[in-house]
């Protein structure tokens, strides 16, 4: 059994069809990683997982449990399955330590003398331990992304979902955060990301799906979705993304 699977998932936005009957099966340790043009469906698709966005039909289940009923409690599950963003959504009045530790103190219920240590760890681990005290502001995009990513790990989810995270970050501090990504994979992070990035998508991940008009045109090995496409539509947006 899949960690996560989708089964026939839309969403729609009034008369427009977002994410058209997705189905897709992410393994325990994983890493899948979304691909194609803005506008395909990628970014709906990782918000619907996460249950920011309800859908319209299909199912999404994690161990077998479906997520996406009508009625669920969304913070249960997003305890479980933690996401990050383009935008890296920090409290500017609250340090990164402070920001780390946030949620786990209101959501799960820890105190702070529970969590410090815990949090410290994956800052060291990161290789933000000197900048725990710093604010957003006094922060590299690149060093507010990785404590974006801290933040979501201190909720010891099982599943992680990345939003096009290194979309707005400078072309040299794109590797440090993907360096993370790498890290958690070594770890055995199962992972869904959307991503601009074919040189990692190509190096990094267990499946790769293209995506357009809401659908998954194809999907596989890096390998075969980068060197023997069988889609014209997959050959055609590769011609153009690797250019």
């Amino acid at each position: 059994m899949a960690k996560l699977e989708l089964r026939g998932v839309e969403k729609r936005f009034g008369e427009a069809t977002v994410c058209d009957g997705i189905d897709l099966d992410v393994g325990e340790g994983e890493m899948v990683c979304l691909i194609g043009a803005s506008g395909a469906g990628k970014s709906t698709l990782l918000r619907c997982i996460n249950l920011l966005e309800p859908i319209e039909d299909g199912a999404i289940y994690l161990d077998g449990t479906d997520i996406s009923v009508p009625g669920l409690d969304p913070q249960t599950v997003r305890s479980r399955i933690g996401m990050v963003f383009q935008s890296y959504n920090l409290f500017p009045h609250m340090t990164a330590l402070e920001n780390a530790m946030l949620a786990p103190r209101r959501v799960r219920g820890v105190t702070r003398a529970a969590i410090q240590p815990e949090v410290e760890e994956l800052f060291a681990r990161f290789g933000l331990a000197d900048r725990m005290g710093n604010y957003p502001d006094q922060l590299s995009g690149g060093q507010q992304q990785r404590v974006a990513i801290v933040r979501a790990l201190a909720m010891r989810p099982e599943v992680m979902l990345f939003d096009e995270i290194t979309s707005a970050l400078d072309p040299q501090l794109v590797g440090e955060v993907l360096d993370v990504l790498l890290m958690l994979k070594d770890q055995g992070m199962t992972m869904v990301l959307a991503t601009h990035e074919m040189g990692f998508a190509r190096q990094a991940a267990d499946k790769v799906c293209f995506l357009k008009d809401g659908r998954i045109i194809e999907e596989g090995a890096p390998d075969a979705i980068f060197d023997t496409p069988k889609m014209d539509e997959t050959k055609a947006f590769l011609a153009r993304a690797l250019k």
